[in-house]
């Protein structure tokens, strides 16, 4: 697991890795395109505007894995002044903030047919709406010192507090009456979704986490290479 934390480990496992990711993710898209488009039914509700879904949830759950990657890695860098933590924060928050656009545009071309309007200040919506914020200003903030390593951990302790956020995201739906469903999978419970939708939807969540670790890893060894050059 050096890997993990050495910026050199990790050149070398991501040289080995990259290859077989972009297959493997190549594979995941092609499938849970054709499960989506052409296997999975129609909504007895929705229609045809519920393959939105295949796109807006593995979308928020890669909005809300970066920050918490970004989180943990943000606790490691300042506890243990590990300078590949702030490499790892600076090259993945573009990626974060990409996806939760992403979640916040399908999910308004979702809720338009179905709650007859684009947008509503509901608790989830507004929170991933903040997340998407926040993920702006830690890109801003990264630009924004003279001081690389000042600016580094002053991100990083924003980061820390920024991810009070997540719970708040995750289970709001849960605390507050909002238009937004409900989990439709749970650890708790047997998922409310039929199988004829699960399938795709996995498969469409596992070709987006695979297409996000291709692009980390592309911008991570870019970062790298980056700090290099100005030391």
């Amino acid at each position: 697991m050096k890997f993990l934390i050495n910026p050199n480990r990790f050149n070398q496992i991501s040289n080995i890795m990259l290859t077989p990711l972009i297959i493997l993710s190549v594979i995941a898209l092609t499938t849970g395109l054709v499960f989506a488009f052409y296997l999975s039914p129609n909504d007895y509700q929705q229609g045809s505007t519920v393959r939105i879904m295949y796109v807006h949830v593995p979308s928020a759950w890669l909005a809300l894995l970066t920050f918490f990657i970004m989180t943990v890695y943000s606790i490691i860098g300042l506890a243990f002044k590990t300078p590949f933590s702030f490499i790892v924060n600076a090259a993945v928050a573009p990626i974060g903030a990409t996806f939760t656009l992403i979640c916040l545009i399908t999910g308004s071309l979702w809720g338009k047919p179905m709650w007859g309007t684009w947008w509503v200040w509901d608790a989830r919506l507004t929170s991933v709406a903040i997340l998407f914020m926040l993920y702006l200003i830690i890109i801003f903030l990264k630009n924004s010192f003279t001081n690389d390593s000042l600016g580094e951990k002053i991100t990083a302790i924003f980061i820390i507090v920024g991810s009070i956020n997540l719970p708040i995201i995750k289970f709001s739906v849960d605390w507050w009456n909002t238009l937004h469903q409900p989990a439709s999978i749970s650890k708790l419970s047997s998922p409310s979704i039929d199988p004829s939708m699960m399938r795709p939807l996995i498969i469409m969540t596992i070709a987006f986490t695979l297409i996000a670790l291709i692009i980390a890893i592309i911008r991570i060894k870019a970062e790298i290479s980056e700090r290099k050059l100005k030391n």
